[in-house]
């Protein structure tokens, strides 16, 4: 009889905790409400308006009945094209108390990517600021979808309401719904592990799981407490701040500011203004933080934590940060859209445990951790590389209408592929070495290679096109494209530069254009992204 092969499976130092995935989302985060209901929740850094949790709260249930009285139905989708301001927050939480979901989008987008993300999703209703009306005015009056703007100061128009509509509502007109665990309250764009972005379906389930993986329990991870004042500069449509800013210090009690736009004098002023506790950032800004000399002008003795995420940091950032703010503790968190929290450091909790170095923290708890091998599939033991898979209840539902795309990142055992090749080592810290997924990460946003050369194709001067990352030491990957013209085109790097430009958001911008006269593949016709960027790193080196 044969022997069944071994499942090497890793879980948490930390024991399981009881977590409330029977609660609707709002109800999960507002719990301890009657403890902090007088204590600031949401501060906006643009004007000082301060919104107590009893504010926020009885806010959110009008929001919910404005939207019930708009036609907003249970399992509706409405999309938020928002800078970070408290008006997210509201909005976000009044969708979940209506039973609806919220498809967050980057308003830098380009008029073409919002309007293909909001018929993805079925958006049925857009909620924006003034800066980004005429984006998307011309999809909604063409789709009949509602629209409605944030600013007080903005002039209604037909088929353009304010917010103060839904604000103004009565509370005690919020529709009386049944949420299961199961309904979906966020539907974040990914593009995964290859691709181009798709709608990952998050659950009410999901996103109590990953807050209380972070901030629940005797020992959390992510140790809050509401007398923390957390800075939100990250985007709110981004899943970190989303999940582990916004949602995470409204769980634990504490105050929110948020930043609407990300400038260094800025941010150093607020941490000192209102006497910042905690900080999540990304490399990018802890980069920027380290090179300025405006630093020493600002009081920042405030800050206990820094949480960084999204992509790595380097030995010598970590050495350089710490020299400037000694005082602060940083913490590593690595995570992804599809999956939550899958490790992050313990060097921030109540009981600290010290995070080696290059690891990107321990599995989180309330989860399941195995390393596959790449060509086999099997789980291997402590200390050998493969792709890091995460099991448990924070893993998304699916993609929004793709099961294909689904079937290839959640296996039949319920195993998320994260396309991250990583390992686990014999104290249950997690190291990220590699990986298979395509992704270029342009200071923590998503450029999908897929994307940008189906784009590039689209144009009749271009035969053929493949896009690679770069390294690079402020954004950590630009994207790169190799270009075969089409016969007798004479089309400029400018040109494919200025082209790619006018169509996507700034992230996704060509950086440079290396000419070719074939574009390596497989037998399959996939491309070989190895073989390109051999060629580029010796382009660079030469």
């Amino acid at each position: 009889m044969e022997t069944p092969p071994t499942e090497f499976i890793f879980r948490s130092k930390l024991p399981d905790i009881s977590i409330s995935t029977h609660l609707p989302l709002h109800s999960y985060v507002f719990e301890n409400l009657s403890q902090v209901k007088d204590r600031p929740c949401l501060i906006n850094g643009d004007t000082g308006e301060t919104f107590t949790y009893a504010n926020v709260d009885l806010t959110a249930r009008r929001v919910a009945a404005g939207l019930a009285k708009l036609g907003i139905r249970q399992g509706d989708v409405i999309m938020l094209v928002l800078r970070n301001c408290p008006e997210f927050a509201l909005a976000f939480l009044g969708a979940s108390f209506a039973g609806a979901a919220v498809t967050t989008a980057n308003p830098l987008f380009t008029p073409a990517e919002l309007a293909k993300q909001a018929a993805a999703s079925k958006s049925k209703f857009i909620i924006t600021q003034t800066a980004f009306v005429e984006k998307i005015k011309d999809f909604a009056h063409t789709h009949g979808v509602s629209l409605m703007c944030i600013d007080s100061n903005f002039p209604e128009k037909e088929g353009i309401s304010n917010f103060s509509l839904l604000t103004q509502s009565d509370e005690a007109d919020m529709p009386a719904v049944k949420i299961s665990p199961n309904d979906i309250v966020a539907l974040p764009y990914s593009s995964g592990t290859s691709g181009v972005p798709k709608g990952v379906m998050l659950t009410h389930k999901n996103l109590v799981t990953t807050v209380a993986q972070l901030v629940d329990g005797e020992n959390p991870n992510q140790y809050t407490s509401s007398d923390d004042v957390h800075i939100c500069v990250l985007p709110m449509f981004h899943i970190y701040a989303l999940n582990s800013i916004l949602l995470c210090s409204i769980r634990a009690g504490a105050a929110i500011l948020t930043v609407s736009k990300y400038d260094i004098t800025t941010l150093l002023k607020m941490i000192e203004t209102y006497k910042v506790t905690m900080a999540s950032f990304v490399p990018p800004i802890l980069l920027s933080i380290v090179k300025s000399e405006e630093v020493d002008r600002y009081d920042l003795s405030s800050i206990r934590v820094i949480v960084t995420g999204a992509a790595p940091v380097s030995v010598e950032l970590e050495r350089a940060l710490k020299a400037k703010l000694p005082h602060a503790i940083l913490g590593q968190g690595y995570g992804m859209t599809e999956g939550g929290p899958l490790a992050i450091s313990l060097s921030f909790a109540k009981e600290p445990v010290e995070v080696k170095s290059g690891a990107c923290g321990t599995v989180i708890r309330n989860a399941e951790m195995k390393i596959v091998d790449i060509d086999t599939g099997a789980s291997l033991p402590r200390n050998r590389a493969g792709e890091i898979c995460i099991r448990g209840d924070q893993v998304m539902k699916g993609y929004l209408n793709d099961p294909e795309a689904t079937k290839t990142t959640i296996d039949e055992e319920g195993w998320l592929h994260t396309g991250d090749i990583g390992y686990v080592d014999d104290d249950a810290q997690v190291f990220v070495v590699d990986r298979l997924k395509e992704i270029i990460k342009y200071k923590g946003f998503q450029v999908a290679p897929a994307e940008l050369e189906a784009l590039l194709i689209s144009h009749p001067l271009i035969s053929e096109a493949a896009v690679v990352p770069m390294k690079d030491e402020g954004a950590g990957e630009l994207p790169v494209a190799f270009v075969v013209r089409s016969n007798g085109s004479t089309i400029s790097e400018d040109g494919i530069k200025h082209f790619v430009s006018q169509q996507v958001v700034y992230y996704k911008r060509i950086h440079k254009v290396i000419f070719t006269d074939t574009i390596p593949k497989a037998a399959s016709g996939k491309i070989l992204r190895k073989d390109l960027k051999a060629r580029l790193a010796s382009d660079l080196g030469n």
